[in-house]
């Protein structure tokens, strides 16, 4: 079957006038649907709910080592959540910093921290003249708006099935010393679902930099994050950390995760692991404007989820709520676009989101549609440094929070905004 790019313009006019009279009926329906954001679905937020109940008494707020989790002090984390973070961090308990409910806090405080003392020695970033970052794309819009916050020149770097384009990566950073740093989400990206390559890892870990001082920020949001429980080698991640000290350059990485999306959003746990040497300059820095995060909420998260193989257990209710969600999503995809052309989507083993790649200049429209048909979709644009996407073509799609029958007619309404955003650029042509 010719696709809608290869058909005579009298039909796209029929299938138009089909497809307007098929919009007409959804916008009669009134519906008020929300994909915008991956947050979890209501279902998803009760698997927790004995987590508010782990604390109860005074004798509860002991930790392991004794201490009153309801006083100051602990700066750095206690000992029992260091080595439950350890798991999801890929590290050992004594090169993390537990942080309060986001990781994106941590990220945003190291770059700031860079900016104003340097790391490790060197010059203050804010000291040059210009600071460049490179950000694979599509890629995390939240990631974007911290450097372009701090003024940070932002990069684009083409994604690719392993990750980014490590040829552009690496041509860019050998002679450039400007350029500080790479925003990496390695498991399962955002929005793309990618796993970062073995060989992907190896090279930013060895990559020559003309910045002495150039770190990755290793954002491993969705660590836990399976849709499927059995693994394969393409869920597999290659530590950065050892990858970084086989490659003798121990201090370039920095990575994160919480439990944002394995408990309660706005209510988790966060860390942060680095080499030894760079914790020890993280924790003097942080000491002078905290004496530390929520030693009760961290204590309950371990009296919850105990250790990896709980939190495994726990990650599996996830999947099995979100799996049926992704399907569904890939399925209505297939089958109303089969005919269309010029669209593409990821069909993640896990993460929160599926990237979809529409017609060339019709991202926006398709955005629009959708708003005005009581869907409410990521911002065209938005997964792209300063939502600037060239081709106007990048959607992420959100499919974690609606329940399903929500989903399936959200779905329904993107497909025939799809369509018709298509056929009205063919048109106009």
């Amino acid at each position: 079957m010719p696709t809608y790019a290869q058909r005579e313009k009298d039909e796209l006019r029929a299938l138009k006038a089909q497809l307007d009279e098929e919009y007409a009926g959804i916008l009669a329906k009134g519906l008020s649907l929300n994909m915008a954001r991956g947050k979890p679905g209501a279902d998803q937020l009760d698997l927790s709910m004995p987590l508010l109940t782990a604390v109860v008494t005074a004798e509860d707020c002991r930790a392991e080592d004794g201490t009153d989790c309801r006083n100051y002090g602990v700066l750095d984390g206690l000992p029992e959540a260091k080595r439950f973070l350890a798991a999801m961090l890929d590290d050992e308990a004594d090169n993390i910093i537990i942080g309060g409910n986001s990781s994106l806090t941590l990220m945003y405080e190291a770059v700031a921290r860079c900016l104003d003392f340097g790391t490790l020695g060197s010059k203050p970033w804010c000291q040059y003249e210009t600071v460049k970052w490179l950000c694979p794309t599509p890629g995390y819009d939240r990631h974007f708006g911290i450097t372009e916050a701090f003024g940070i020149q932002m990069i684009p770097v083409p994604m690719t099935e392993g990750g980014p384009d490590m040829d552009e990566v690496e041509r860019l950073v050998a002679d450039d010393a400007s350029i500080k740093g790479i925003w990496c989400v390695p498991k399962y990206s955002n929005p793309g679902g990618v796993t970062y390559a073995d060989e992907v890892v190896r090279r930013l870990a060895s990559m020559p930099c003309a910045a002495e001082d150039f770190r990755i920020f290793w954002d491993n949001a969705y660590c836990v994050h399976h849709l499927y429980d059995e693994a394969t080698k393409q869920d597999q991640l290659l530590d950065i950390a050892t990858a970084c000290r086989e490659a003798n350059n121990p201090h370039r990485c920095f990575k994160f995760a919480s439990t944002s999306k394995v408990t309660h959003p706005g209510a988790g746990i966060s860390g942060i692991a680095a080499s030894p040497e760079n914790i020890a300059e993280i924790r003097q820095r942080m000491g002078v404007g905290t004496i530390g995060y929520d030693k009760i909420n961290q204590l309950r998260h371990v009296k919850f989820l105990k250790d990896a193989e709980g939190l495994a257990r726990h990650m599996s209710q996830h999947a099995a709520i979100l799996r049926p969600k992704f399907e569904l999503v890939v399925r209505k995809l297939e089958e109303g676009l089969s005919d269309v052309g010029d669209c593409s989507w990821s069909n993640p083993r896990g993460g929160y989101f599926v990237s979809f790649d529409a017609p060339e200049g019709t991202a926006k429209r398709i955005v629009g549609l959708a708003k005005e048909a009581g869907v409410i979709m990521t911002g065209a644009g938005a997964t792209w440094p300063y939502k600037q996407d060239p081709a106007d073509s990048n959607i992420r799609i959100a499919p974690t929070l609606p329940p399903l029958a929500e989903l399936e007619a959200a779905m329904d309404v993107f497909v025939c905004c799809v369509k018709l955003a298509w056929i009205e650029k063919l048109l106009e042509a």
